[in-house]
């Protein structure tokens, strides 16, 4: 791509810039449940939006997006949910975006407080014997619905792929499975949701694939969602001592035909790397931050 509106082949017209970019769009996931007494719900994914095979959700892969030479563009990538307080629901991730494209941040595991799972790009699980969040139309599944009884689990949040898992007696709902995307020339999965924790005995929900926290037990803590897959955090073991998953950070990748120019220029504001060149393309990652990129 080029700084210009046109772009000039040896013994051709000058032709107008305005290709057509690939987009896969993750939002940040969120984090898991926090608990006092009541297991803490695994959070939801963030938000999955391609041009490239799969959308979240079930969804279809999007129309790309096109853009012309000289003009800016938004890239934000949306971070993780970070630490609920004491006993109450995750918090959700934040919005990734890339130009018209905005995939919403994971929602919030259910905890002591409000023990309903928080809906969002896929939704957290619930808690005790409460409803999981829902999910986004054409980005990501609904969290789990805890069925335990007697206080002992909590639900799984969902993934793009897959909703949360309820668990049940005294085992946790397992986190929905994330997304493969191809998009830089090889198969990674990313946004699965968090595990359910579990009060004592039993086992916890096990993260999504593609990234996803797994549930404490007992005082334990829930994992992380790992880096840059928009995963969600585990629910927080019941009792005192440890604390719930955080969410994984989302991730905005590009790509466009490498006839094109490289792009003219990112703003300081973006942490990225590329243009990495395969298949015929020249492919971005941006992994933090928020700012213009310019064609």
């Amino acid at each position: 791509m080029f700084a210009s509106k046109n772009f000039f082949l040896a013994g051709a017209l000058a032709l107008p810039v305005t290709p057509n970019v690939d987009f896969l769009v993750i939002a940040g996931g969120a984090s898991g449940g926090s608990s006092n007494s009541t297991p803490g719900g695994g959070s939801g994914a963030g938000g999955y939006r391609t041009s490239v095979g799969t959308s979240g959700g079930g969804g279809g892969a999007e129309s790309k997006v096109t853009v012309t030479g000289g003009s800016s563009y938004t890239v934000t990538v949306g971070a993780g949910g970070a630490l609920p307080s004491s006993g109450a629901q995750g918090v959700n991730g934040s919005n990734s975006v890339f130009a018209t494209i905005t995939s919403t941040g994971g929602g919030g595991g259910g905890g002591d407080n409000a023990r309903d799972g928080v809906a969002g790009g896929s939704g957290g699980g619930g808690s005790f014997t409460s409803a999981g969040g829902a999910g986004t139309a054409n980005q990501g599944y609904a969290g789990g619905t805890a069925t335990s009884s007697t206080n002992q689990q909590s639900a799984g949040g969902g993934g793009a792929g897959a909703v949360g898992g309820s668990g049940g007696g005294v085992n946790g709902g397992d986190g929905g499975a994330g997304v493969a995307s191809s998009i830089t020339g090889s198969s990674v999965t990313r946004a699965g949701g968090g595990g359910g924790s579990i009060l004592n005995n039993g086992v916890v929900g096990a993260g999504g694939s593609g990234g996803g926290g797994a549930g404490g037990v007992a005082s334990g803590s829930g994992g992380n969602g790992d880096v840059n897959t928009g995963s969600g955090g585990g629910g927080h073991g019941a009792g005192g001592g440890g604390v719930s998953g955080t969410g994984g950070s989302g991730i905005v990748i590009i790509r466009y035909a490498d006839t094109y120019a490289d792009i003219a220029s990112i703003g300081a504001g973006l942490t990225y790397s590329g243009p990495v060149t395969s298949g015929g393309y020249k492919i971005y990652s941006f992994t933090a931050g928020t700012d213009s990129v310019t064609f």
